[in-house]
């Protein structure tokens, strides 16, 4: 199994979109996927047509009451798929869905290591766990970071969200030091995700070269573009895959899955 974070801590950066979908999306591709809301919000609970429920706070917060089975919701594979490809697919996601009792879970656990020990009990009946987090620095964000083996930063090219973004990458160290006590490795950083782009202004083309400057072009992963499309499908509950199969954002979507997707094979 591998667990893959996504972060940044300024909002609007997309990062509902890029997890849901990229879970959405390994779904497809035959893997056993569940994702995480650990957001009070619940925006991708809602996102893939599920109730906001206090599952991740029972989870975290209760857990010698609360095993996987109650938790976990299977998501309905037409929200995932075209039409006409959802009786050919094999793979599955579940959600394991939040609320706004999820604001209690930095004040309640009284284990940090909760967070890393739960998830484990996943190891070898899935194959990735997509964590979507709050935007909001709190406690639960130095948990979930210790419990990750890879992280995925999506950020706007914009001066606010690299504040956000440089925030969440500088509590790495930490991070792995706590990891070390459990003989894992070290998180691994495997793309920053530059999203709502509008390549044609100035702007976006200056501030994408100032991150492959700090960061590398092989972890600045390539844009996605700003587009209406993203927000058509979340209006009616359906990923990107199913809604616009052929469309230039679907392609954009698909190209973050396949990086992803190359971590679970070592690539």
């Amino acid at each position: 199994m591998k667990i893959i974070t996504l972060l940044n801590e300024k909002g609007g950066v997309g990062k509902t979109s890029l997890a849901t979908h990229i879970a959405a999306g390994l779904a497809l591709r035959g893997y056993k996927v569940v994702l995480a809301d650990t957001d009070m919000q619940a925006n991708a609970t809602i996102a893939l047509g599920l109730q906001p429920e206090s599952c991740i706070y029972d989870l975290f917060v209760r857990p010698e009451r609360t095993s996987f089975k109650d938790v976990l919701r299977p998501v309905d594979k037409q929200r995932l798929a075209p039409p006409d490809e959802v009786d050919q697919m094999t793979g599955s996601l579940f959600v394991i869905p939040s609320n706004d009792e999820a604001r209690n879970i930095p004040n309640s656990i009284g284990d940090p290591v909760i967070v890393l020990e739960r998830f484990r009990e996943l190891n070898g009946v899935i194959d990735f766990l997509i964590v979507d987090t709050s935007p909001t620095a709190n406690l639960l964000h130095s948990a979930i970071y210790s419990a990750t083996d890879a992280i995925l930063y999506p950020t706007r090219l914009e001066e606010w969200s690299f504040v956000g973004l440089n925030k969440v990458i500088g509590r790495l160290k930490a991070a792995n030091a706590v990891r070390s006590t459990y003989d894992l490795p070290d998180i691994q950083v495997i793309g920053i995700v530059p999203t709502m782009a509008k390549m044609r202004t100035i702007l976006h083309q200056v501030n994408l070269e100032k991150l492959r400057e700090a960061f590398g072009t092989d972890i600045v992963l390539d844009p996605i573009s700003s587009r209406t499309v993203w927000a058509e499908a979340a209006s009616s509950y359906v990923m990107l895959y199913g809604f616009d199969p052929t469309g230039v954002a679907t392609s954009e979507a698909w190209r973050v899955v396949d990086h992803v997707e190359g971590v679970k094979r070592g690539a």
